[in-house]
């Protein structure tokens, strides 16, 4: 004789709007659509990932000139002007790439955010999702084609990567940048935007630093 199961609770779907409002789940749902003409904010991210990858790469190149020569200041010249032409390429590369993305996009970034005492989820809009999926794919592609590991790997990130989320507990510092109409919120080995509207901003910047207690705020 079967036992009889208990039926699961289904979730509320969520309709939100461009305004911070709290649903009936009881979370915080708001919806944001960055310009990516006028809001740098995702091109400054993009520069700060490959800054970060720069800043590694010139490391790693030191330290081996360092075991195998010694300190040779022409040998640190030569590692120094190679991180360069690097960063010179990586500076092009990067604003070629947003703006691809951007072009397909509409030039519009379409965020959802959920926001309650133990987090916030930054989610892509669907639409944006989409995008990001399908640049995602052609990347995986490109790089299956030129026998690129690395590129594949960056491809399927990007491909399923739609979605990032914070734990209050977890930052370390929160920033807000009025101009941008951004709020950061920073772990330590993660780095989430909440965008939110200038009606709306000094509420849930408020919020999100007075559930943040390791935070330093700006």
């Amino acid at each position: 004789m079967e036992k009889n199961k208990t039926p699961r609770k289904r979730q509320p779907t969520i309709h939100c709007d461009y305004s911070v409002r709290l649903y009936e789940d009881g979370k915080y749902h708001w919806m944001y659509d960055l310009n990516m003409l006028k809001n740098p904010s995702v091109l400054i991210e993009v520069y700060w990932v490959l800054g970060v990858t720069v800043a590694i790469f010139a490391i790693i190149m030191l330290a081996i000139q360092t075991c195998s020569d010694g300190l040779d200041p022409q040998g640190f010249g030569f590692v120094l002007e190679i991180t360069g032409i690097m960063a010179a390429i990586l500076l092009v590369l990067g604003l070629l790439g947003y703006l691809v993305y951007a072009a397909v996009a509409g030039w519009t970034y379409s965020v959802h955010f959920i926001m309650d005492e133990k987090g916030v989820e930054h989610r892509q809009a669907p639409r944006s999702a989409k995008v990001a999926k399908r640049i995602g794919a052609l990347t995986t592609l490109s790089g299956l084609a030129a026998g690129k590991p690395g590129v594949m790997g960056a491809g399927m990130i990007a491909a399923n990567r739609t979605s990032m989320s914070s734990d209050f507990s977890a930052v370390k510092k929160v920033k807000a940048v009025r101009w941008m109409d951004t709020i950061q919120v920073n772990e330590p080995f993660g780095r989430n935007r909440v965008y939110v509207n200038k009606d709306d901003f000094d509420f849930v910047y408020t919020f999100i630093l007075s559930h943040c207690p390791k935070a330093q705020n700006h």
